[in-house]
């Protein structure tokens, strides 16, 4: 899916069963990894035991075995206390933390944004607010600490500004948002449709605009596709069962290009920056360029040619898509990893870049 999308390396978050918490964990991911494909994947581990929130993980083993950064994603550390340790723990290492900001007691029960729209179709909803005290308390502490902060999934004008106004003081944060959040806002939910649930929610075309100005300006840093697969059961369900999360692997270039770049909105250059230089520069990895004897690591896409996403010819086994039937413009023609060329035939999925072994995607 990730190659299918023309990704040539994708950052694993820990929320897995079971987590990446232990040495043994990132080891495993990265044989399986190495297995795979020629995609790079390097492993986030978990800041808590077993995800839990309640004792640190032991993130120099984690880092020793090859993480490349530490987060409870899906979750947040609610606990003040083990957050600013696990910055000061990091920092020793010099890996970010990176943040899910959310504070669960105005989130808890919700399923889309609070708002006009929640109370139209009479569901609970996450005020803006969850993230907004949730990336200030977390700034301060990277403040205090002088480590490393990183925001995930930025969702509000909100997180926007106080991302804007750390990153004026010098705090060492960084933040991304994701295509989703940069397209859609929380009027498109007005099909009660589960492949449009996410944490965190659609939120107003206020917020989408401060995304996007915010991506353009330089205070987001990266887009990421806030990869989130599940079963089609599992999402074939009333809106308030669904799980939360959307796949975007195979849409990102091309939602971005179509709703972004088309629409005026990002320089290509930009994006293309958001979409490869900017995540590097978090994770501190190297990011290849085109000097003779590095190694290749490009994408070729036309970002003119148009299809129509048809989730049931994904390369991923998944089909929660938040763009089902959509016409998008950005078409990934090859993918050169290293000293290998992937070549995805015309229209999505159907793809010849795994043969026969679709495992794990």
């Amino acid at each position: 899916a990730a190659a299918a999308g023309g990704f040539g390396a994708v950052a694993c978050m820990p929320n897995t069963t079971p987590p990446l918490d232990s040495q043994g964990a990132i080891r495993f991911v990265l044989e399986r990894a190495s297995a795979a494909g020629p995609v790079r994947v390097l492993p986030v581990g978990a800041i808590t035991a077993g995800r839990r929130g309640e004792v640190l993980a032991e993130i120099g083993e984690l880092v020793r075995a090859g993480a490349v950064a530490v987060t409870d994603d899906g979750d947040p550390v609610a606990d003040t206390r083990i957050m600013r340790r696990a910055l000061e723990y990091a920092r020793m290492f010099a890996i970010p933390v990176i943040t899910h900001a959310e504070e669960k007691s105005l989130s808890r029960g919700g399923v889309m944004n609070e708002g006009e729209m929640s109370l139209r179709l009479g569901l609970r909803g996450i005020p803006s607010a969850s993230e907004t005290i949730a990336i200030d308390r977390d700034v301060r502490l990277a403040e205090m600490t002088g480590g490393r902060l990183h925001v995930a999934h930025v969702s509000t004008a909100g997180g926007v500004e106080i991302v804007r106004r750390a990153k004026e003081r010098g705090v060492s944060v960084t933040a991304e948002t994701a295509p989703h959040y940069l397209a859609l806002t929380d009027q498109c939910l007005a099909g009660y449709d589960p492949n449009r649930k996410m944490n965190p929610p659609l939120r107003t075309a206020a917020d989408r605009d401060a995304l996007r100005a915010g991506l353009a300006e330089g205070v987001l840093d990266a887009i990421a596709t806030d990869h989130a697969p599940h079963p089609v059961h599992r999402k074939e369900v009333e809106f308030d069962e669904a799980p939360f999360g959307v796949i975007g692997l195979e849409t990102a270039l091309a939602v971005s290009l179509t709703y972004l770049v088309r629409a005026g909105h990002l320089t290509l250059p930009r994006l293309v920056e958001a979409l490869t230089s900017g995540p590097s520069r978090i994770l501190g990895i190297d990011s290849p360029g085109l000097a003779e004897g590095e190694r290749a690591s490009l994408v070729l896409f036309d970002p003119k040619a148009s299809w129509v996403v048809d989730p049931g010819r994904f390369e991923s086994l998944s089909r929660n898509t938040a763009f089902a039937g959509e016409r998008l413009f950005g078409k990934v023609r090859e993918l050169f990893l290293g000293a290998e060329r992937l070549t995805p035939p015309p229209g999505n999925g159907e793809s010849r870049l795994f043969g026969a072994d679709r495992a794990g995607r």
